[in-house]
């Protein structure tokens, strides 16, 4: 049997339901967060509950639970879901009211829901690396806002999809942004180069740590605009997100990238990144090699 929170409380998945004039379910009114899942134990879940907490912030939703509270409702959901490698999937909408574009005039309370979902490392894929296509960004501006309206990101990883592509890459212009679901990284001559964490982009925790990591390591980091040109250029290029942790890219729009093969500077990241994994949450089963 499957669980899932309700309102702050435990229930059948099965009787996790909300009111049809739920404002998520009519406007995307709400926020969301994915935590990962190793070993049973949350990956940086203090970062995605300030996170969680800062989107909520954004669009003046205000939480009845503090981040404690909710970390000890989501250990429990782990727990009697048993799951050991996966995600903890949460949205937070407005509450039910009638229908009105403007915000209830009275105060409803905010619904929480949060299921977990099983899934495994991409190994396969973090070992070979994935292609990519470029497309316009569409999106609104308050990316840094995650943001139940997603519409843009899914019409973007559609057409990856039907490319049979792993992720698209954004651009506004000539400017590279994000991934429809990922934070986008290039290397070039040794320095890793990603767009800083503004309103275009989502701040990602994967970035984040991954970022903090650079920087034990004394690689070098320029958090900065980066062309289409720059991109195609690059001597190493990867994505990062919760659940495809730092992703090789070696294709864009049918080039390779330098010789098609994950980069070492890539390649180190991963393995430094999965150190962080196992400080966390312990030994990982499964390891990248090459």
């Amino acid at each position: 049997m499957e669980f899932a929170i309700l309102h702050g409380e435990i229930v059948k998945r099965s009787e996790a339901k909300v009111d049809v004039e739920d404002r998520g379910y009519q406007f995307g009114d709400g926020v969301y967060e994915v935590i990962r899942v190793y070993n049973g134990k949350m990956f940086t879940e203090h970062e995605h509950l300030n996170r969680l907490a800062k989107s909520t912030d954004s669009i003046g939703i205000s939480l009845p639970f503090t981040n404690e509270n909710l970390k000890g409702l989501l250990v429990e959901l782990i727990e009697k879901n048993k799951l050991q490698n996966g995600i903890i999937y949460m949205q937070v909408t407005r509450g039910v009211a009638l229908r009105n574009h403007a915000f209830p005039t009275e105060y409803v309370t905010p619904c929480l829901t949060t299921y977990t979902k099983k899934i495994e490392r991409p190994v396969d894929s973090m070992r070979s690396g994935v292609k990519t296509i470029l497309t316009e960004d569409i999106r609104w501006l308050r990316c840094d806002i995650k943001s139940l309206n997603l519409l843009g990101n899914v019409l973007a990883k559609q057409k990856a999809a039907e490319a049979g592509c792993f992720e698209v890459i954004q651009h506004r212009g000539q400017e590279v942004t994000e991934g429809s679901t990922s934070n986008i990284f290039i290397v070039k001559n040794d320095i890793v180069i990603t767009h800083a964490s503004d309103h275009l982009i989502l701040k990602g925790i994967t970035k984040d740590v991954l970022l903090v990591v650079c920087a034990k390591n004394n690689l070098r980091v320029e958090e900065r605009m980066f062309t289409i040109e720059e991109l195609k250029q690059a001597d190493e290029c990867f994505l990062t997100s919760s659940t495809s942790e730092v992703m090789p890219i070696v294709e864009i729009d049918g080039n390779k990238i330098s010789n098609g093969i994950p980069g070492p500077i890539t390649r180190k990241l991963q393995e430094w990144f999965g150190q962080e994994i196992e400080k966390q949450c312990g030994s990982l089963n499964e390891k990248i090699t090459f």
